[in-house]
């Protein structure tokens, strides 16, 4: 018996390796100063180390997420900041609000907003972009979609639809159409040349709180209210061949405010994410619909938009701490961290 018990000595140097592997610590987050006073409700890339960001607190921020350094921030808006909207690398940046407006601002220009786009009778919820920024679409929950000439001002065009509560807009790359997410259930392909419906997707049982396209403009994205794991859940759509949704996205526990196609690195197969009340952020396969990581950001309260800035890097606004900086990486399987906030 003697000898058995020597045998099974779990405090041998044979087992220790094991053990400090499998306990290996978490990163440190880093803490920058942050961007906003108050809830964050809306981030977008502008590039590879810059976002653009709105909240709560009625202002708008350019900030560096790597080197935690605030650039410039624009104030004019009464009210909140709903959605913050910019093309790449461009110098304008556009802001949607609660109090009605649309503004453009201008980078390493005047502090004040460089165009005003009035026009629609409740708050702007939606906001989208040309890929060359000389177009601004935006919508309402006053049912109404406007094109904007963004020199002018002007208001181009305006349709506007019964119980067509915009919550979010998209523009399709190096076309001229527009998608856009309703609360009444709905996915609807705009062409902003005539300002129509060009496409309604089949209705879904909950309400529609975000979209987004595909690089290629193949493929919409969109995501679902709900509670207690019913909807919550993101749906792919064909853009091109457009009878009925392709697959759809489920884990979610709460509403799902936001969902983006991830680009394309890490050796990875096309993938998406998606962030929801239950404050989780999750990346899934897209051909498949597995989840491929989750990450719970404890104490973010709801967590609201999204943005890629690389191939590797997440932002996530949420409406208790601020913006998160998460990296996706290959370890064992695909991780997904959180690495600073501000």
């Amino acid at each position: 018996m003697g000898k058995l018990q020597s045998k099974i000595n779990f405090s041998t140097s044979k087992y220790r390796p094991e053990q400090v592997e499998e306990a290996s610590p978490a990163p440190a987050v880093r803490r920058y100063s942050p961007a906003h006073t108050d809830a964050v409700t809306s981030v977008a890339a502008l590039t590879p180390e810059l976002c653009v960001s709105g909240g709560k607190d009625k202002t708008v921020a350019v900030y560096n997420w790597r080197s935690g350094v605030m650039l410039e921030k624009f104030m004019g808006h009464q009210r909140e900041v709903t959605k913050v909207a910019c093309a790449l690398q461009s110098s304008r940046i556009f802001s949607a609000s609660r109090d009605k407006t649309v503004m453009m601002w201008e980078r390493h220009r005047s502090p004040g907003p460089s165009q005003r786009f009035p026009g629609h009778d409740l708050v702007v919820t939606g906001l989208a972009a040309s890929p060359d920024a000389s177009q601004l679409c935006t919508g309402s929950r006053d049912n109404s979609l406007c094109m904007w000439d963004v020199e002018t001002g002007a208001c181009v065009r305006r349709a506007a639809i019964s119980r067509n509560l915009v919550t979010h807009l998209c523009w399709v790359p190096a076309e001229p159409y527009v998608l856009q997410s309703s609360e009444d259930k709905t996915l609807r392909l705009w062409d902003s040349r005539e300002l129509r419906v060009a496409h309604t997707f089949p209705g879904k049982q909950h309400v529609q709180t975000y979209c987004d396209v595909s690089q290629d403009g193949r493929y919409g994205l969109s995501s679902s209210s709900g509670f207690g794991g019913e909807g919550c859940e993101a749906t792919l759509w064909d853009l091109r061949q457009t009878r009925s949704r392709m697959r759809e996205y489920k884990g979610h526990f709460q509403t799902a405010a936001s969902c983006i196609f991830l680009p394309k690195g890490l050796g990875l197969a096309p993938a998406i994410a998606t962030s929801s009340h239950d404050c989780m952020v999750k990346l899934w396969s897209q051909d498949s619909g597995a989840c491929l990581a989750t990450l719970c950001l404890d104490g973010a309260g709801p967590l609201a938009a999204l943005a890629a800035c690389d191939s590797a890097t997440l932002l996530c606004a949420s409406f208790s701490t601020g913006i998160h900086v998460l990296r996706v990486s290959r370890g064992k399987g695909l991780e997904l961290q959180e690495v600073a906030m501000f």
